[in-house]
């Protein structure tokens, strides 16, 4: 279930856009800049420090998420694409990964290792010129 972005937090304003539109994009603003306060957001803590990773630059130092999107012609687009890069941003940052258990190579594995290795450098020896006394 994707996470719901709960209105208040957003804040999003229009700048004009790069790209694709042709004399649209010198005349309108379509691109779309939105800032949500992840501290409102009640994350846990496994999740929030995940979400400053996933998120790296586009976080600032008050804990604002910002996320540009201006890749259509619409403010609408935008602002929907916007919005989904940030729910896909959240809902990335609960999933939590296995932990990774430490194992170690049994004893037999260690012996057919070494074995291995004695019978490589067994071959490399016998290589060279041979001598005929």
């Amino acid at each position: 279930m994707p996470f719901e972005l709960p209105e208040d937090l957003l804040e999003e304003s229009f700048l004009a856009a790069t790209g694709p539109g042709g004399q649209n994009v010198n005349k309108v603003a379509t691109a779309c800049q939105l800032r949500v306060n992840i501290f409102g957001l009640g994350l846990p803590p496994f999740a929030f420090r995940k979400l400053k990773m996933l998120a790296g630059s586009k976080m600032t130092a008050a804990g604002e998420l910002i996320v540009t999107a201006r890749n259509h012609r619409t403010r609408e687009a935008n602002r929907a694409e916007a919005r989904a890069r940030i729910v896909e941003l959240v809902d990335q940052a609960f999933v939590r990964e296995a932990p990774r258990i430490k194992t170690k190579p049994s004893r037999a594995a260690k012996a057919r290792r070494v074995d291995a290795k004695k019978g490589r450098g067994e071959i490399k020896k016998n290589r060279g010129k041979i001598s005929f006394d």
